[in-house]
């Protein structure tokens, strides 16, 4: 969901992508720009293509999750400890579009400059569209010019996370909902000021609200 250009100066601090678990004690920024040349041999190609071509490994579901709710003025609440809500995909299917459940739950991205969002310039809250949890806000939206829309930061630290996908020959960072582990889109290291980042998102994978 885009190119990434490295800024190595500036760093951020480092951030844990589920409840519980332990990522490299390194900042987002590192993360992002991390690469790894392949060497590509004619005996190991078909190896090479067969991993690459996945998504990462899924996370696991969690037990307990924190995330700050955000009332419908915009408001944010306590933070509160919630359980990760799991269901099937038949269930995910009933109340999701196919974009949508092919977004959030498969890791499908859409196609740039086909929805709305990235055009919005309407003051209100992103909503995960598979559980509600706030997301992102407009007032950290920017126009990136990728198509997609995009954010320097999230609503609420703790109501996204973060792993590493290396589908499509390629190594990213991910974004997903900390409450249900819904696809979100990826985060990039060419933002604007003051975070340098852009969170490149699914307009599938969100529902906007008004405030």
């Amino acid at each position: 969901m885009g190119q990434r250009i490295s800024t190595p100066n500036r760093r951020l601090n480092p951030r844990t992508s589920y409840a519980g678990a332990n990522i490299e004690d390194v900042s987002l920024r590192e993360t992002v720009t991390r690469r790894r040349a392949v060497l590509i041999t004619p005996f190991a190609f078909g190896a090479i293509v067969a991993l690459t071509s996945r998504k990462g490994d899924a996370p696991p579901p969690a037990e307990d999750v924190t995330v700050v709710p955000f009332d419908d003025a915009g408001n944010p609440q306590a933070p509160e400890r919630r359980k990760t809500i799991v269901r099937s995909d038949a269930d995910w299917r009933r109340i999701l579009s196919t974009e949508q459940f092919y977004v959030t739950r498969r890791e499908n991205t859409d196609t740039p400059y086909t929805g709305a969002y990235y055009k919005l310039h309407e003051r209100g809250i992103f909503r995960c569209v598979c559980c509600g949890n706030a997301v992102f806000h407009s007032d950290k939206k920017f126009d990136s010019g990728t198509g997609w829309p995009s954010f320097y930061a999230p609503i609420a630290e703790e109501n996204i996370g973060t792993r590493r996908d290396t589908s499509m020959m390629m190594d990213r960072v991910e974004v997903h909902c900390t409450l249900c582990l819904a696809h979100l889109g990826h985060v990039f290291d060419d933002g604007p000021a003051p975070t340098g980042l852009r969170y490149c998102i699914n307009e599938s994978a969100l529902r906007f609200s008004r405030i």
